[in-house]
């Protein structure tokens, strides 16, 4: 963990200069924005000249210039929000359970309570911009004796609510899809070249979003939009005229005008966010430079070695590795001080720390999906019975060959048994791990009644208490009188009726809500995968900076710093590479999901496995198609040997 003082050298040098310089443009892009709204939301055919007079005026007045004050604020409010909700690990609801939760915690709450006052004051704003029937929320209206009072102008009011509405479907949507997650760019650009690039997919998706919400709205305002109308009524004071249709109504819902300044305003309050969210995103990722080595020791946290050791935050580490990747790439005298030896003492510490820390985000990886593998291949069921002449038929087995098999040496290999036979064979003792291993949750709701019967612990006044049984002698039915001859045979007196333990009753079968829960808290198997990879941008460019750096060895390294570490970078590669092979065998990891260019929200995450897959290829070609036959000279296992030369021999 970093200090206190080390721990914000770099957000409040960097990354909090990036956001306000990324607000910054977003204010100086309001006002073309602006007007390009009032231009839209006023135009006319039949008079453009008059309505760019009138657009040019009103902008100019007093209530313009508040207006634009009051959405300035709320970029700079939007601008705060991407920077403490940002991040480039991406949160991924494995199940409709976990999802759930995300969309209820109180963070999310908070969240979604601001962005609805800030759709309110967007709307507002926009109302205002509007004019004509929008303009107030009351208006001086008469009644039937002739009284004067004040009326509910309703046209306002739905605009205001869609505001709000506009605000909580997208902080929701912000989570569903991730929207908070910064991702990084493949290639490198310039900021106004990446901004170019984006801003018609922007604008596209801002019209969508607001179109689908828009949708959503109307159906729910038709419904309860008598609620919210009554409040305000009652709270203002404020009367409904009766001479005009409320909007609750299909026919007040059918206004083609009503409905396209729903619509442009919801463009207009999406697009400004979105604006502001693409700039925050274009700025926070842009390249940083990390000195190899310092000559200071007061600086010594700032330098590339030290910050990729660190843990947080993850922003730093990100960029870091970036760096590393970039500087293996394009930068020679860089990568010399890589390669360079500490003086005195001539040691490579540059070099043992950044190869350190790679490798160690690669195993961890690799025992990540290691788990995960082991995990599904279970999937909560014991593993299956041994195949041909290991098991034994039932034609086999008797009931005095069941006390001969406690006589005998135990097989080698292991049987699935049910538990309730090892808890016959040794009553109090605790579960050995054999046992453990097969004995069925009986808990869970997909146990079957047969299957609880059969795993049930045996009553001390049953008969079959105290003796060995074979799992293959099915359990026969309690007798309620037995014969003379079988109490000879038995050589015990004749049990009485009431002694003999009654049948047990089968559980009940479990409720709908908790079936309900039980499959909700599945897990996806994409999500999952996704979920298992959603950091994999830190491995890529590991793997791209090892890679890199080895290739560049052959013919740079003078002091030979590189081979020291080679057999465990290549080691470590192949581990790595088998069990990305094992994951992608799974029937669920091979198949690429759709990216959605219809929201905001960075979708690469879904394909970083496809991405990890290539990258860790492409390195171990890297390394092979340098240094070739040289290889043989690596001190590596055999299997490694084996799958290295497949490599050498390009045929993987």
């Amino acid at each position: 963990m970093f200090s206190t003082e080390q721990s914000c050298w770099f957000i409040r040098k960097v990354i909090c200069w990036r956001a306000a310089a990324s607000v910054a443009w977003a204010v100086l892009l309001l006002p073309p924005i602006t007007f390009v709204f009032v231009i839209l939301s006023k135009f006319s055919f039949l008079h453009p000249i008059q309505t760019i007079s009138e657009c040019l005026y009103l902008l100019a007045s007093a209530s313009g210039i508040f207006s634009f004050i009051l959405l300035c604020g709320v970029i700079l409010i939007v601008g705060f929000l991407n920077l403490e909700y940002y991040t480039v690990i991406p949160t991924i609801a494995c199940s409709k359970i976990a999802l759930l939760g995300q969309l209820l915690h109180p963070r999310q709450f908070v969240n979604s309570l601001v962005h609805c006052i800030m759709g309110i004051i967007v709307a507002w704003c926009c109302a205002v911009t509007i004019g004509f029937r929008y303009e107030t929320l009351g208006y001086p209206c008469t009644q039937s004796d002739g009284y004067p009072q004040m009326c509910l102008n309703e046209y306002h009011l739905i605009l205001l609510l869609a505001g709000a509405f506009v605000g909580f479907s997208h902080s929701l949507l912000g989570v569903i899809s991730n929207m908070n997650y910064v991702s990084f760019h493949t290639v490198q650009q310039y900021k106004y070249l990446r901004f170019k690039g984006s801003l018609p997919l922007v604008v596209k998706c801002s019209a969508t979003q607001a179109l689908y919400s828009v949708r959503n709205y109307i159906v729910v305002y038709l419904f309860l939009g008598y609620i919210p109308r009554a409040w305000i009524c009652k709270t203002l004071n404020l009367h409904l005229d009766s001479s005009v249709h409320t909007l609750d109504s299909i026919a007040g819902l059918l206004d083609l005008s009503l409905l396209y300044h729903l619509w442009i305003s919801a463009t207009f309050l999406l697009l400004t966010w979105h604006i502001t969210l693409l700039l925050f995103r274009i700025f926070v990722t842009e390249v940083y430079s990390f000195p190899v080595q310092s000559s200071f020791t007061e600086d010594s946290h700032q330098y590339l070695p030290k910050v990729l050791a660190e843990k947080q935050p993850k922003i730093l580490k990100f960029l870091a590795l970036q760096d590393l990747a970039l500087l293996s790439q394009h930068s020679p005298s860089r990568r010399c001080e890589v390669f360079s030896l500490s003086q005195p003492g001539g040691h490579p510490h540059n070099w043992n720390a950044i190869s350190k820390e790679c490798l160690s985000l690669l195993t961890d990886l690799t025992q990540r999906l290691v788990a995960y593998h082991d995990t599904v291949a279970t999937n909560g069921r014991a593993k299956s019975l041994p195949s041909g002449n290991e098991r034994k038929t039932s034609s086999e087995t008797s009931v005095t060959s069941g006390t001969e098999d406690l006589m005998s040496p135990r097989p080698t290999f292991v049987m699935k048994t049910p538990a309730s036979v090892f808890a016959r064979s040794i009553v109090g003792t605790p579960q050995s791990p054999l046992t453990a291993l097969f004995t069925p949750d009986l808990d869970s709701p997909l146990a079957s009644p047969a299957l609880r019967r059969l795993t049930a612990p045996v009553e001390q006044c049953s008969p079959w208490y105290g003796t060995v049984q074979s799992p293959h002698i099915m359990r026969r039915a309690p007798k309620l009188w037995s014969t003379s001859t079988d109490s000879q045979v038995n050589g015990s007196p004749t049990p009485s009726p009431a002694s003999v333990p009654s049948p047990k009753q089968e559980p009940s079968k479990p409720s709908f809500l908790a079936q309900f829960l039980q499959n909700r808290k599945e897990q996806l198997p994409e999500a999952s995968s996704q979920a298992l990879f959603a950091d994999s941008q830190a491995h890529i460019w590991a793997l791209e900076g090892l890679s890199y750096l080895v290739q560049a060895s052959f013919s740079e390294d003078q002091f030979g710093v590189v081979q020291t570490t080679l057999p465990s970078i290549l080691s470590c590669m192949l581990v790595l590479q088998e069990a990305v092979d094992r994951h992608f065998k799974l029937p669920h990891a091979s198949s690429k999901p759709v990216r959605s260019t219809s929201i905001m929200g960075d979708s690469t995450f879904k394909t970083m496995r496809f991405a990890l897959r290539a990258t860790l290829k492409t390195a171990i070609y890297r390394i092979t198609t340098t240094f070739g036959d040289h290889l043989n000279a690596v001190q590596i296992s055999a299997e490694h040997r084996k799958r290295l030369q497949q490599f050498l021999e390009y045929k993987e």
